[in-house]
């Protein structure tokens, strides 16, 4: 199941859009410094950037960009595997962390979620109520509710405390492949292979009234089907992606399209998130690429290679909790670790079997989780031990 939805449509033709412009590669503090509990404080200070290609994102060059005011971004992650978690009998589609650090959520193909503790590797309970495979999942802010996107065509929202499916959300026409809360975990947007955007009204006080949540908006949002979609910081804007080539930012409260982001080779972007501050973009691309893009000025500021990525869509993340990192699983079995700012591998770690599908990281420790795909079926925990 998961083989078909997260393994790209390589017949499907892109949609043309505007080139990225040439980019300066200066970036400014990524982490999100009024929420403590969910990033870190540090900043750090670009002082010279590489050369550019021309289609507007650096190459390989001289980088000497000036280590974070913490010093993260001289020193190396050191990550090591310390937990194997064993119980899903089909690829794990998703993997997060919730807000609060305590839990962690595993997706399969399976029909099934499984909770975990987040430190210790501990297995807590199964979710069960889907009747195809689950391709992503969303915590709530306050970690006690969860939703899940679907091959059956729906989204559902869970109680954590009582482990039941508390409301269905119908309406996408094929399956749901991606979903995310809005930081009030007033709305939920989702995307689907019918490449459509829905926007939910899931306020709790609504629960009483409806049997379903109620859905705001459907956006045409794309030409293939959508891959992701993930709101800025404040909830006033969602960006999605598309197997077309096309990244879009979406007003949460018109609908209406704000920009279009499309590289000039146009290949199929797989996922896509915004920074923890709102201020950039990281878009995971079946070009073997990761690409950090300033949406403000439409530039492509850095690129991210190594890995091997051109039939997936596997999930990509920053890691801003001791040094400003990027990480991305990746289709020869590991997971890869950029230094953000020289664009280098800092780190590659080793132990899954088979395609690692998606990584997700911590909110206030180094630790990284991560899961994959038929052949291995594990959620793996690494620990950063420096």
């Amino acid at each position: 199941m998961i083989l078909e939805e997260r393994k790209a449509n390589t017949t499907s033709t892109p949609s043309n859009g505007g080139g990225s412009g040439s980019g300066n590669g200066d970036l400014e503090e990524i982490s999100q410094p009024t929420v403590k509990k969910l990033r870190t404080e540090d900043g750090f200070t670009p002082t010279k950037t590489g050369e550019h290609s021309s289609s507007g994102c650096p190459t390989k060059g001289n980088n000497d960009i000036g280590s974070s005011a913490g010093g993260g971004e001289s020193r190396r992650p050191n990550y090591e595997l310390r937990y194997s978690l064993v119980g899903h009998k089909k690829a794990v589609s998703s993997v997060k962390f919730s807000p609060d650090g305590k839990w962690l959520a595993s997706a399969s193909a399976d029909k099934t979620i499984k909770i975990w503790n987040a430190l210790e590797g501990k297995f807590e309970q199964t979710l069960e109520g889907h009747s195809k495979g689950i391709s992503d999942i969303a915590w709530a802010t306050d970690s006690m509710y969860l939703c899940s996107a679907s091959d059956d065509k729906s989204i559902r929202i869970w109680s954590i405390n009582s482990g039941a499916s508390i409301k269905t959300l119908m309406g996408h026409t094929n399956f749901v492949f991606c979903v995310n809360y809005n930081p009030q975990s007033s709305l939920i947007v989702s995307g689907s292979f019918d490449e459509s955007i829905k926007i939910w009204d899931v306020k709790k006080e609504l629960f009483h009234f409806f049997g379903v949540g109620q859905c705001m908006k459907t956006l045409s949002a794309h030409s293939d089907p959508v891959t992701a979609v993930h709101f800025n910081r404040d909830g006033t804007m969602i960006v999605s992606c598309s197997y077309d080539g096309v990244i879009r930012i979406w007003d949460t409260a018109t609908g209406q399209c704000l920009k279009t982001l499309i590289d000039d080779d146009n290949p199929p972007v797989s996922f896509v998130k915004f920074s923890p501050n709102g201020k950039y973009i990281l878009a995971s691309t079946l070009d073997h690429t990761l690409r950090l893009w300033n949406y403000h000025s439409s530039k492509c500021l850095k690129t991210y290679t190594g890995h091997v990525n051109d039939k997936y869509c596997i999930f990509s993340n920053f890691s801003v909790t001791n040094g400003k990192w990027i990480v991305s699983g990746s289709e020869d079995k590991c997971i890869y670790i950029w230094n953000l700012q020289s664009k280098e591998i800092v780190q590659k770690l080793e132990g899954h079997s088979d395609v690692v599908l998606c990584v997700a990281c911590h909110p206030t420790k180094n630790i990284i989780a991560s899961g994959a795909i038929e052949n291995d079926r594990t959620v793996k925990l690494w620990f950063d031990t420096t």
